[in-house]
């Protein structure tokens, strides 16, 4: 039976990977257990357990008395003679008795067991969550086993890692079998069942490893990651710094024809990146971050990190960018709150006038009758009038003025 035990118990540990001398302090508490269960709480014992050989010694220490009062700490002198005393043992000595296993019976054997079942699945849990406890923050890759409707469950080394929706590229396909990278964001242990090991292919993190492993510069301490924002899936914006004057930071990340930076792009479901050379200076910084948008002027409140830039007309969409995504990317980046000013036009730089008469949808049929009954007949006179003048005309306030002039330049950037 001891060997069997062993044996049995070993094959366990072999299929779980733990190492033989945790497995011996297991069995040994656990068949503490067994004698304090079977002798009493007090009872004093020791447990040696030899892997090698397959052997389990379980040890029993007694005071001899004449009279036992603590049966759990004590023996009679009478009983130990019975079980032959050999060393001629007296009265106040320590009595040591060998315990045959089998003596502790099926059912107890069957219980330690159990227990070791349960320390080994508790151990099991414990490697499982030191591992990817020690991976946060680094890349690994796995095969898709399942798509469910909000994660995605990834198998790695055995494993089951999950990729929530959150931390998911949006519009990005996965399927069944094929290989993903992701970074390790989280480990968390659940009350019941293993840890629970939750990836990204989302977060800021994932696209700085990614830099690391397509940038060999940056791996190397030569150019460093300053900062990085980005909405996944849409757009990433990373400023960049050489520690070595004789490279260019941007250049180094691009590649040559731009093949770093596209073998990061493919990984990201095609995610647009730009890559800004980092400045200490604001006003350059934010340049930088809104490029290729050409800026008339830059206004900074340190205190306040409030900016204001002021651009013509037909770059106010390249510095929002789609759905406002570039000009959030640049507040995030430069940690500057930007807003953005269209830049006046003069009305001699318009070049084509509009009648006042074709603006009735735009103005309101009462709105334009009224000016043109006040002599102005086309959208430049207005906007030449200005606020004072139009205020003068009855029926006029400032706030109907302010809707005029803007809706008629409104009107001439539309047809620009």
């Amino acid at each position: 039976m001891n060997t069997e035990i062993v044996e049995s118990f070993s094959q366990m540990v072999r299929e779980k990977s733990i190492d033989k001398d945790m497995l011996a302090n297991i069995i040994e508490e656990i068949f503490g257990i067994m004698v304090k269960k079977k002798f009493g709480q007090e009872a004093k014992h020791s447990v040696v357990v030899n892997m090698d050989r397959g052997d389990i010694e379980i040890f029993l220490e007694r005071t001899i008395v004449e009279t036992v009062e603590n049966p759990e700490l004590e023996i009679s002198i009478d009983e130990v003679n019975e079980k032959g005393n050999e060393d001629e043992l007296e009265v106040g000595e320590d009595y040591v008795e060998k315990l045959p296993l089998e003596s502790f019976g099926r059912r107890l054997i069957s219980v330690a067991r159990q227990s070791l079942n349960q320390k080994i699945r508790d151990i099991e849990k414990e490697l499982v969550y030191n591992y990817y406890n020690d991976l946060i923050g680094e890349i690994i890759v796995g095969d898709i086993y399942q798509v469910r409707k909000n994660d995605v469950l990834i198998n790695h080394s055995k494993n089951e890692l999950v990729l929530t929706r959150a931390e998911q590229i949006p519009k990005e396909k996965y399927r069944k079998g094929e290989t993903l990278r992701a970074v390790v964001k989280s480990v968390t242990r659940p009350k019941n069942g293993p840890p629970v090991v939750t990836i990204s292919r989302a977060d800021n993190l994932f696209l700085r490893r990614l830099f690391e492993i397509e940038i060999p510069e940056i791996y190397d301490g030569i150019i460093e990651i300053i900062k990085i924002t980005r909405e996944p899936g849409e757009r990433a914006k990373v400023a960049v710094t050489s520690k070595d004057p004789r490279i260019d930071a941007v250049g180094a990340c691009v590649g040559m024809k731009g093949v770093r930076i596209h073998a990061i792009v493919r990984e990201l479901n095609n995610e647009n990146i730009d890559v800004i050379n980092y400045s200490p200076d604001s006003v350059v910084f934010i340049q930088r971050a809104l490029a290729p948008a050409k800026l008339k002027q830059i206004d900074i409140d340190e205190e306040a990190k409030h900016c204001t830039v002021t651009a013509a007309s037909d770059q106010i969409a390249t510095i929002v960018g789609r759905n406002g995504v570039n000009i959030r990317l640049a507040n995030k980046l430069t940690g500057f709150e930007i807003e953005v000013l269209r830049e006046e036009k003069s009305f001699e730089e318009y070049e084509d006038d509009i009648e006042l008469v074709e603006l009735r949808e735009e103005l309101g049929t009462d709105v334009v009758d009224l000016l043109i009954n006040n002599r102005y007949d086309t959208a430049v006179e207005v906007l030449s009038a200005g606020v004072d003048e139009l205020i003068k005309i009855e029926g006029v306030d400032k706030e109907k003025a302010d809707f005029i002039i803007d809706t008629i330049k409104n009107q001439f950037e539309e047809e620009e």
